[in-house]
């Protein structure tokens, strides 16, 4: 079996229990490519890594399965590198929080073991993408949790004008506006008031940030829905961000976001549950007075 690790650059004292995985990757004599930024920073900080097979230094690899090493940013930005590749993910939390990344780096041995035998499940996440009026965005367009449309930076609010499906209007005055898919729904979403969602639904959130209006509240719609987003802006700019990724566009341009032909398959241990997961990372039901 033949993984491809990408990794978190930013933890030096966590990164060292990446040890454990090369140590089950070659004791089952499995291969493994890793992206080259991650290599280094591991070699720099004197963590043995075994030879490995390939480094990535695009996004022209192939695998049977990719590692994320790190929280839910490293693995967001491993399915941006994926891309459409049929490649699943197997995200090992060595972050904080991990709505995405929910395999603890304590029991990677017997995660992978688990996998050897086939006994695993994947779930197919929904993608999203956006498209402009005028011209290429420079970014991959295409995001596992959201696309946020943001003001540029200390300017006065936006106003923001939503069409749904050609007929729908929204105008809102915010700093911005989340379109989140069900991945993403415990994200930055989250953090501004949106609503937690079941990844198997089949929906969409927009969720207002820091809207001018307190009647202003997020609203899930069906995910077949084209969403365009016209922003004025005093600054005559405004940042859209994919999974975190952004840039600068001018506010001449509409930007259209909808569902990606295409989704990204996450590798779970069967004994995974999504509502198991939000009682242990969002402690729901203990009494933190104990």
């Amino acid at each position: 079996m033949k993984f491809a690790i990408f990794g978190n650059k930013h933890q030096t004292k966590k990164s060292k229990s990446i040890e454990q995985l090369f140590e089950a990757i070659t004791k089952r004599k499995d291969t493994f490519d890793i992206d080259k930024p991650f290599y280094d920073f591991l070699c720099n900080e004197g963590i043995s890594v075994p030879t490995p097979d390939g480094i990535i230094l695009d996004d022209d690899f192939n695998a049977d399965i990719a590692i994320s090493f790190g929280g839910d940013g490293t693995l967001l930005r491993t399915a941006s590198r994926i891309g459409r590749k049929p490649i699943p993910i197997l995200g090992i939390n060595a972050g904080r929080l991990g709505f995405l990344t929910t395999t603890s780096n304590e029991n990677i041995d017997f995660v992978l073991e688990k996998i050897h035998q086939g006994e695993y499940d994947t779930e197919s996440r929904s993608l999203i993408e956006a498209v402009t009026n005028n011209g290429e965005l420079n970014t991959y367009p295409f995001a596992l949790n959201e696309i946020a449309v943001m003001k540029h930076d200390s300017s006065s609010m936006m106003t923001l004008e939503v069409t749904i499906n050609g007929d729908d209007r929204i105008t809102y005055q915010a700093d911005g506006l989340i379109v989140a898919t069900p991945s993403g729904s415990t994200g930055y979403s989250l953090s501004v008031g949106g609503p937690i969602i079941s990844p198997q639904a089949n929906v969409l959130a927009l969720t207002p940030i820091a809207p001018h209006s307190l009647s202003a509240r997020p609203i899930i719609i069906d995910d077949s829905a084209t969403i365009e987003i016209k922003v004025y802006s005093r600054s005559h700019n405004f940042l859209i961000a994919f999974d975190g990724r952004n840039e600068s566009c001018d506010e001449e341009m509409s930007i259209t976001v909808r569902k990606a032909d295409y989704k990204q398959a996450i590798i779970r241990q069967k004994e995974h549950s999504f509502i198991h997961n939000l009682q242990e990372k969002l402690m729901w039901g203990k009494d933190i007075r104990e």
